[in-house]
């Protein structure tokens, strides 16, 4: 029998090509989006400043299981705990804040990202003191040599630093270089006494690195010191030791994670029936074949064991050489969400064996239930019947089928009402939105058949009125082997659905994102800080400049509201008094000037919501933990596009990582002159060292990047997804086409030319590009509509009627060129060449 499976994939080399394609590049697919998830899930972040520490603790990055979006800092007095830990040789505790080299008051070049720490902590460093001495007492400082050079300080001499929002000079004692292989942003070192009074952070600190006694295990001495500190604290080892110097990034690890599951069930469910699609139209391509085998005495057991190792051989052979490929393409996902901010890119990829086993079982599995399903029926049919049947092609209908089609369909309809009456607008909509059209697109091409026939019976009479002979020829092909052409209309449905329904989404998110964002922000100027933030007292200059009505800090953050069962939700700082001059947050009941200490503002519907009112408290654990039950002073008109709490900047900024204010929002006076008001506000930021003025299409630029964060992703994952159901497409068709052969020599034998032929094909290729658009459609409005209703309260979704001509165009591409150009090359051979070439 093997003999046998070998010799059929011998000569039938350009028959499994397809196959083996689909399996090679769905099991690749899966693969990829598998070390995506894996990647999220371990979240390794080898260690780049602390990579001397085996062990190293810091605050908890998550508080009842939802990651801080801010870094929680620790007691001081841990560092005595971790030190009487037997084994550990030493205890260093180590603090990091934005701090930036200027010279002429403007930061140098390279200065963007550097950051001041304590000098003890430098031996947990890639650096090593190359000239000078350390820093023994406050208004020194030890610089990187990259500093050094671009700023042109050497040891003695003095250099000014922004930090915490003030500018001081200090002296140079020494210079630090690089050890070899290290990596860590451009440091500024400060005595200890000095780092603490920068970072304002009430003592606290960020981590502590910890040195193992000659002897002892990395693993070892991490479970001692776990056992030690107790809760609240997070022991970190191995390749995990990183996160302590990534605050928030733990919050991008449901992102990532969630980001992954979608698309990977996706590409699961797409794979599989791209796998299945492929090899049971190879399959029926050979019921003649199959017929003639049993025919002269092959048993019905034969058949499906030779079937059974074509698929076998293929399939190894195919997953085994997708795990290299699979892994670039996950890496080529991990780049993309690198790239854009979703992720920090010092979280290392991972893929282990489990993703590849995850590839290479879906990818087989699809190919052996095809197997089993398509060739089940050639293998049992009576001889005579299997050559009479061989020669039509028209039963396609079967229980199993009509069952599987069924369940597609209702839990793609299931998804779609779930997401139009459940779900509410957030991140979690397309989670649910995404994989309705991909499920009831594949429900779509189980019977696609039965509905490739009654679409024909329709359209039979306005297709012969316009195309003629070659129509007429057209129809009869489609009515005579309606499962031929279905096999190709199959997959145009999953490639228009999921392309329509996924582009769609992602623009009215996009539109309605930004429309609700100008809405909201009243601001006509923005000033930037790029030095670690403004001070107290800057917002209060920028207010007192003629020309500008209302100025207000703003500082972002997430947080969390405990009550009601917990809710995640947007965190504002502002200052209270112009808070609703540069933000349409006017109040409708209450003041926000009362907006001061601790004190909370919110939307009259999220009042509801939690059951508040003015005057009550509502618990809120903030970004870096910590809980605080401040009291509602105002309430202001919902927006259910831009749901967020407004607390005073002064009270929130010292819950975030940066621990100031990094944006100054800034309203003009109607009738002011804006040119002057510019340069007014110019002025007075070229005295704050990183200040930038930016105009309200900065703003919304800003907004419209964050919105972008994702969209790149998820085009790359969707044109992935896609990119494989149009190989898919091209498979089907060319397959299709080059079967036909002998039928085009038979045509153009009894007096039909090629032109005429070619007609007939593009009335087909018309037909199968007419169903599939439909079929697609309809698959794609199971996604746009109940998601287009939950974010913009219409069916219909935003975006350009040019996204969905680019997908129809690029679908008749695929059609015409997959069957013309495969026919246009066939027929150059003679048609009586043709006739008498074996099938």
């Amino acid at each position: 029998m093997w003999a046998l499976v070998f010799r059929t994939l011998k000569f039938r080399r350009t028959g499994f090509i397809a196959t083996f394609l689909a399996m090679f590049l769905g099991a690749a697919i899966v693969m990829g989006c598998g070390g995506l998830l894996e990647t999220g899930i371990r979240m390794a972040a080898p260690p780049q400043r602390l990579a001397a520490a085996p062990v190293v603790v810091t605050g908890q990055q998550k508080h009842g299981g939802t990651a801080l979006s801010e870094r929680n800092r620790i007691d001081p007095g841990l560092v005595d705990t971790v030190r009487s830990v037997p084994g550990v040789r030493q205890a260093v505790a180590d603090v990091s804040f934005p701090a930036t080299v200027l010279t002429g008051g403007k930061p140098v070049a390279g200065s963007s990202g550097s950051a001041g720490h304590n000098w003890d902590s430098a031996q947990l460093t890639p650096y090593a003191l190359k000239q000078g001495a350390a820093p023994a007492r406050n208004g020194e400082v030890v610089l990187d040599s990259g500093l050094a050079s671009r700023s042109g300080a050497s040891v003695g001499s003095n250099v000014e630093l922004a930090a915490h929002g003030t500018t001081q000079k200090y002296v140079v004692t020494g210079i630090v270089d690089r050890k070899a292989g290290g990596s860590a942003d451009p440091a500024v070192f400060f005595s200890g006494a000095e780092a603490l009074r920068l970072a304002a952070t009430d003592g606290k600190i960020d981590s502590i690195g910890v040195l193992a006694a000659p002897g002892t295990s990395a693993a070892a001495l991490g479970k001692a010191v776990e056992a030690e500190v107790g809760d609240g604290v997070t022991v970190l080892t191995g390749e995990r030791r990183g996160l302590a110097e990534l605050p928030g990034t733990l919050a991008s690890q449901q992102t990532v994670t969630i980001l992954a599951s979608i698309f990977g069930s996706w590409a699961i469910l797409i794979v599989m029936f791209g796998v299945a699609s492929t090899l049971g139209l190879s399959l029926q391509q050979r019921q003649h074949e199959m017929a003639l085998l049993r025919a002269i005495g092959t048993t019905s057991r034969q058949v499906r064991r030779m079937i059974l190792g074509e698929t076998a051989v293929l399939s190894v052979l195919a997953t085994a050489l997708a795990v290299l490929p699979g892994r670039y393409l996950g890496e080529l996902l991990y780049g993309q969400l690198t790239g854009h901010g979703v992720v920090s890119d010092a979280v290392a990829f991972r893929e282990g064996w489990i993703p590849v086993a995850v590839g290479a079982v879906a990818a087989v599995a699809a190919a052996l239930g095809a197997t089993l399903f398509a060739g089940r029926r050639a293998a049992r049919t009576k001889p005579v019947a299997a050559l009479a049947e061989s020669a039509t092609q028209t039963r396609w209908f079967t229980v199993p089928r009509l069952l599987l089609a069924l369940f597609f369909f209702a839990n793609g309809i299931l998804l779609s009402i779930v997401t139009a009456t459940v779900m509410e607008d957030g991140p979690s909509l397309a989670s649910t939105a995404g994989p309705a059209s991909v499920l009831f697109a594949i429900g779509l091409a189980l019977l696609a058949p039965g509905i490739t026939k009654g679409i024909v019976t329709v359209l039979r009479l306005p297709v012969r009125l316009l195309t003629g002979l070659s129509g007429e020829l057209a129809l009869h092909n489609a009515a005579t082997r309606n499962v031929r052409m279905a096999g190709a209309v199959a997959p145009i449905i999953l490639l228009i659905g999921i392309a329509t329904g996924t582009l769609y989404m992602q623009s009215t998110e996009d539109s309605v994102s930004a429309r609700s964002y100008a809405k909201n922000v009243l601001a006509d100027y923005v000033v930037d800080s790029s030095a670690g933030g403004f001070g107290p007292g800057f917002v209060e200059q920028v207010r007192g400049v003629p020309g500008v009505a209302g100025a207000s800090e703003l500082v972002s953050s997430d947080g969390k509201v405990e009550k009601n069962g917990g809710s995640d939700i947007a965190l504002r700082g502002v200052s209270g008094a112009d808070a609703d001059k540069t933000l349409a947050v006017g109040p409708v009941a209450g003041s926000l000037d009362g907006l001061q200490g601790n004190t909370v503002a919110l939307s009259d519907k999220q009042a509801q919501k939690f059951g508040v009112r003015v005057g009550d408290t509502l618990p809120v654990r903030l970004g870096d933990g910590t809980r605080t039950d401040p009291k509602v002073v105002a309430l202001f008109p919902d927006n259910p596009k831009q749901q967020y709490l407004l607390l005073p900047s002064a009270v929130l900024a010292p819950h975030t990582t940066a621990g100031l204010p990094e944006q100054i929002l800034v309203r003009a006076v109607a009738d002011a002159d804006r040119g002057a008001l510019q340069e007014k506000l110019d002025r007075l930021a070229a005295g704050r060292p990183g200040a930038e003025v930016a105009g309200r299409a900065t703003l919304t630029s800003q907004n419209n990047q964050i919105q972008q964060i994702l969209v790149s992703a998820n085009y790359t994952i969707v044109a992935m997804i896609v990119g494989y159901a149009a190989i898919t497409v091209i498979n089907a068709l060319v397959a299709v086409t080059r079967q036909r052969n002998r039928e085009f020599g038979l045509q153009r034998l009894t007096g039909a030319t090629r032109g005429q032929v070619i007609g007939m094909l593009s009335v087909e290729g018309g037909l199968v590009a007419v169903i599939g658009t439909v079929l697609g459609t309809v698959a794609a409005a199971t996604t746009i509509v109940p998601y287009s209703l939950v974010k913009n309260g219409t069916p219909m979704p935003e975006g350009s009627i040019g996204i969905y001509l680019a997908i129809i165009g690029g679908a008749l591409a695929l059609i015409f060129g997959a069957t013309l150009v495969p026919s246009w090359r066939g027929m150059r051979t003679p048609p009586i060449e043709t006739v008498t070439k074996p099938a």
